[in-house]
């Protein structure tokens, strides 16, 4: 597999960024809800994955031999470390996404076709 390149990674946060300004256009919820649904999956969403990432880079800088062990640098880390777990508690949101897509599941249904109104 190649390398990621920061272009790349570019790119993606622009797509993220379309999806916003999407959003903000006041689509249809049961459309909004699908678009943001593989953001806030449970094992492969946002929050997951950047959490991922940034263990991953303090590990990364914590192993490198060409990096000081000084306070400045172990705080740094702890401090990539503990960005890391907020995000993974953010992982629950899929549930928020589970109970919107319900209450406007139940919204729609009240609502009927126009015949049945």
């Amino acid at each position: 597999m190649p390398a990621p390149t920061p272009e790349t990674l570019r790119t993606l946060t622009e797509t993220l960024s379309d999806v916003t300004e999407y959003l903000r256009e006041n689509p249809d919820p049961s459309e909004a809800l699908a678009l943001v649904e593989p953001l806030l999956d449970e094992y492969t969403g946002l929050p997951v994955q950047l959490a991922d990432t940034l263990r991953a880079l303090a590990r990364t800088i914590q192993e490198h031999q060409a990096i000081p062990r000084t306070a400045h640098v172990k705080l740094l880390i702890a401090e990539l470390r503990s960005a890391a777990w907020e995000q993974t508690d953010q992982h629950t949101l899929h549930y928020v996404l589970d109970e919107l897509r319900a209450l406007y599941d139940d919204a729609e249904s009240e609502q009927g076709c126009s015949r049945c109104r």
